[in-house]
């Protein structure tokens, strides 16, 4: 090779490098508050259903609630949207991450320093596909969640710690925790099994979740916190007079959609840059907790709701809790607090195997705690030296 052609090619790998480090670039540039903890992840952005919303419909038109008691009647602050008695997932993941529970994205205090630890942009009753939730009303549809956070909250995060999306997003959890009610309130409750198969249906919500979750990718997320769906037809709603479908679809279709799901996480570890991923898998946790004996889990009911629930018969949705009704006394033997989602007991279970569990069948391939402790590659300059590629 030439001399001049050897200057070119350095010119060229130099300019390579610099454009990796640019975008890999080291997150000391970030105005991060310390923790004390040595903790990597500076927060959460939550993205999902029901499951992991912390109380953004309560300030949308949607009949998805859970701004009223039973709702929150264990949460320190009482009814907050929560679907739950007590804390979510989500709550549970900041403890063991020694990080402040984060905002609802919808509520219009969310600004300023309250989103420097992170935003949940979760939406009761929504869904991957755009029309799953309309049932229900106003939900936010995944899409529009992805939107709102690449439109308000990385412009806003950004004038907050004094640097691009591309240096602090590696230093956040990315939580994803959607899918079941595109099945229970769209393929099965409107009958689309009529028009089109479980198998060809999961490949659509499949390939519209790998769009969703490169968008973040591209906005800078690197560590990303998967949930699978939950055994379906193990719900109360399911076990009683109902629409939606039978329990055995309901897991079945669960199953596909958990198969796929990894499957893709799996596709995106190897064909995206510093793409990092933890699958819980709620409904091996769930399962397990469904079949071992009450002596060990604590676990008395398994098949009912905590709370009063009005069953389509009678007018309801057979899914949410009777406003201001009855709740059953002892929270923690229930595992259903209404017609669809765990108790505070059983979060507590799912939010503890997620980060500590070893076991691949409760994390896969590696819990949270590894995921946040893990140090993404990125190239630093050195005198003397030039680029250099870290651990």
């Amino acid at each position: 090779m030439t001399e001049r052609g050897s200057k070119l090619l350095c010119l060229y790998l130099s300019l390579i490098f610099a454009s990796v480090s640019s975008s890999s670039a080291d997150a000391d540039n970030c105005s991060f508050t310390n923790n004390g903890v040595g903790n990597k992840i500076q927060g959460l952005f939550v993205f999902g259903s029901s499951l992991v919303d912390n109380g953004n419909n309560n300030f949308l038109e949607t009949r998805s609630k859970a701004d009223y008691l039973p709702y929150g009647i264990d949460f320190p602050s009482g009814p907050s949207g929560r679907f739950t008695n007590n804390k979510n997932v989500i709550d549970l993941l900041c403890d063991q991450l020694k990080l402040p529970l984060i905002p609802p994205f919808q509520d219009p205090s969310t600004k300023g320093s309250k989103i420097v630890h992170g935003v949940n942009h979760a939406s009761g009753a929504s869904g991957i596909l755009n029309d799953t939730g309309s049932i229900a009303g106003n939900a936010t549809s995944l899409s529009q969640q992805v939107l709102d956070f690449e439109e308000v909250t990385l412009a806003n995060l950004e004038a907050q710690l004094g640097c691009n999306c591309s240096q602090s997003l590696p230093s956040y959890l990315i939580v994803v925790g959607v899918g079941g009610n595109d099945y229970m309130l769209n393929y099965f409750l409107r009958k689309l099994y009529i028009q089109i198969s479980i198998e060809n249906f999961t490949a659509n919500l499949i390939a519209s979740l790998a769009q969703k979750l490169q968008k973040l990718h591209s906005l800078g997320g690197r560590k990303f916190v998967v949930m699978s769906l939950m055994p379906l037809g193990y719900s109360p709603v399911i076990n009683r007079p109902n629409i939606i479908g039978t329990p055995s679809q309901l897991n079945n279709a669960a199953q596909l959609y958990n198969d796929r799901l990894k499957t893709l996480l799996d596709s995106l570890r190897s064909n995206l840059s510093d793409f990092s991923f933890v699958l819980i898998n709620q409904y091996n946790i769930i399962s397990s907790l469904t079949y071992s004996p009450p002596s060990r889990t604590g676990f008395t009911d398994i098949r009912n709701p905590c709370c009063a629930v009005a069953s389509l018969s009678q007018g309801g949705n057979g899914i949410s809790c009777d406003r201001g009704g009855k709740v059953c006394g002892d929270r923690t033997a229930y595992m259903y607090f209404d017609g669809l989602h765990p108790t505070g007991a059983v979060n507590i279970e799912i939010a503890t195997k997620a980060y500590d569990s070893t076991l691949q069948s409760d994390a896969y391939p590696i819990n949270v705690r590894q995921l946040a402790q893990q140090q993404l590659k990125r190239f630093i300059r050195k005198p003397g030296i030039g680029l250099v590629l870290t651990a």
